[in-house]
């Protein structure tokens, strides 16, 4: 099921599976920005990541000497959210533990996924409990694809700030240890399919918190991530799409233990206690 908001400037369409935006729209002149999910290239839209982001060595962790199995980027995108509210342009959508979920993430939690246009800006916003009596370890991220309509190399992406930006490598979804320095025209980074060629960006620190797509130099979108700190940035070879991934977390490498706990940037909730976090996509 899909809920639309609206408002004079946007409007905002979200399935309830997943709580996966899959449209974002200028209410004027009818620009559709999010990519239509076309399978021959990539079937979603704007996954949710959680809890965690990109791959596990093996697909596997080990919690209080069990084996869990859990695939790149989590659960969440997989299951059907309930709507909590839902206004002319406001929505909540609540995933909580399941039978099939505890068998993947013993951990009893709750995602609420806030969707709110102000003006012309989408505010997405994560809020996660742990309702159990002990420490839970998460990860989360966003994943938009933003549809490019003429050449993709009409494109640039501008950061916010001049960055040293440096890429961590991956190889069969998991981080290699090789790096990679990405260089930018002062705050411009023109995109070619040539990036892409070992996989996404992904900068586990990063100065910028917002980066704008540019048309032919022209503002098309900008995404604001303050609360994240880190990004990921991906497309498939000749796909009309690119993704501006912010991430509080990301994958293994190949060196990992196994244990969620002791993974890299991994955010560990207290019990009975919430954590948040929101970025926006602004229509320029």
């Amino acid at each position: 099921m899909n809920i639309t908001l609206s408002n004079k400037f946007c409007s905002a369409s979200i399935n309830t599976k997943g709580a996966e935006l899959n449209s974002i729209k200028n209410s004027q002149t009818n620009t559709e920005y999010i990519w239509d999910g076309n399978p021959d290239f990539w079937g979603k839209h704007s996954p949710v990541l959680f809890p965690i982001v990109g791959a596990l060595k093996d697909d596997c962790y080990f919690y209080e000497g069990k084996k869990y199995n859990l695939s790149r980027h989590g659960f969440a995108r997989d299951f059907e959210f309930d709507v909590i509210e839902s206004s002319s342009n406001a929505a909540s959508f609540l995933l909580k533990k399941n039978a099939q979920i505890a068998a993947k993430y013993p951990f009893d939690f709750e995602l609420q996924m806030d969707y709110k246009l102000v003006d012309n800006s989408l505010i997405l916003s994560y809020i996660i409990r742990n309702k159990s009596e002990v420490e839970m370890p998460f990860s989360f991220g966003a994943h938009p694809a933003f549809a490019l309509t003429n050449s993709f190399e009409d494109y640039s992406l501008e950061f916010e700030k001049e960055e040293n930006l440096v890429t961590h490598e991956l190889e069969n979804n998991l981080f290699s240890g090789e790096t990679r320095s990405i260089n930018l025209d002062k705050t411009n980074l023109p995109l070619t399919y040539s990036l892409f060629e070992k996989d996404a960006l992904v900068f586990k620190t990063i100065q910028s918190k917002k980066v704008t797509i540019l048309e032919n130099q022209k503002p098309l979108l900008k995404v604001n991530f303050e609360d994240f700190s880190s990004l990921g940035i991906w497309t498939i070879q000749n796909a009309p799409f690119i993704c501006i991934e912010p991430w509080i977390g990301f994958a293994d490498d190949s060196t990992s233990n196994g244990n969620l706990f002791d993974k890299t940037n991994i955010q560990i909730l207290k019990e009975n206690s919430s954590f948040e976090a929101s970025f926006s996509i602004e229509i320029l």
